[in-house]
């Protein structure tokens, strides 16, 4: 199945725009698993049992693997994910944004050796740096585009000027319009846009339509879901035409310090899941 075709089931099996994301802090989990390195499969996977039918898509960041040479523990996670709830896409957060033969490694990384069903990419090295993972398909891509944090305003937020030296669109926008069109062969493209700057998501839906859009930023960073989902979200005749997955994951992952962490996250989980849809 191809990615967006994943997302929109898991939108309408579990009513749910939200994303679920997995960045393991051992020094912030429960109890005798404080510190300990070698439990995030165990507490990842808890968090996924418990909000698997509480989201559109699971989100593990991989640097929060890496740091802790728990790369095998992330494969381990994102089998358990597909086994648990095969409905439920995952996105691979990398940011990967190299160009060539490098490309095409960091392209098997994420589709072959972790076997996620979509990736965050960096796209200002151009269209080189996305070409080798379009030869997967079925497999999302997901563009940072307007991202959440205030230095994403350095260069995201800078006017392009055209080759007759008038002023053209802010570089987001840019990304924005190549996304939806020419450089979308696959059907599979997806961007990122934070849930701080609701106006730039609408600017970003009015360009890219019907592209999915991910949206970190609601919950630990303060994003307004109800602004987020007002702009981002689209429908018509009851079908979803522009598929939004909005991230939130500390709020969920580190809801309670104690032995009932996983009760506690599906809490915080349902509640921004039943948040997310009442806007809509």
């Amino acid at each position: 199945m191809k990615f967006t075709d994943q997302l929109a089931a898991a939108e309408r099996a579990n009513d749910s725009l939200l994303c679920v994301g997995l960045d393991p802090e051992p020094a912030k989990f429960p109890g005798a698993w404080k510190g300990d390195a070698a439990r995030i499969f165990d507490f990842c996977a808890a968090i996924v049992d418990a909000t698997k039918d509480q989201a559109i898509a699971f989100k593990p960041q991989i640097a929060y693997f890496a740091a802790h040479r728990a790369e095998d523990q992330l494969e381990q996670l994102i089998a358990h994910i597909h086994a648990v709830a095969p409905q439920v896409p995952v996105i691979l957060d990398a940011k990967r944004g190299d160009i060539g033969s490098t490309a095409q490694q960091y392209a098997r990384e994420a589709f072959e050796r972790y076997r996620a069903d979509a990736v965050t990419l960096s796209p200002f090295m151009g269209h080189d740096s996305i070409e080798p993972y379009l030869e997967y398909a079925d497999k999302g891509l997901i563009l940072l585009c307007r991202t959440s944090n205030a230095g994403g305003s350095d260069l995201q937020a800078q006017r392009l000027v055209g080759a007759d030296g008038r002023p053209g669109d802010l570089l987001f926008e840019h990304v924005a319009r190549l996304a939806q069109g020419a450089w979308n062969r696959t059907g599979q493209i997806g961007l990122v846009v934070g849930a701080t700057f609701p106006a730039e998501i609408a600017r970003v839906r009015e360009l890219a339509p019907t592209l999915p859009l991910l949206i970190p930023g609601v919950g630990a960073q303060g994003g307004d879901a109800a602004a987020t989902v007002r702009a981002g979200w689209r429908s018509q005749d009851g079908h979803t035409t522009g598929a939004i997955a909005v991230n939130s994951s500390r709020a969920i992952l580190y809801a309670s310090a104690g032995d009932d962490y996983a009760v506690a996250a599906r809490r915080v989980a349902e509640a921004t899941r039943q948040q997310l849809n009442a806007a809509r």
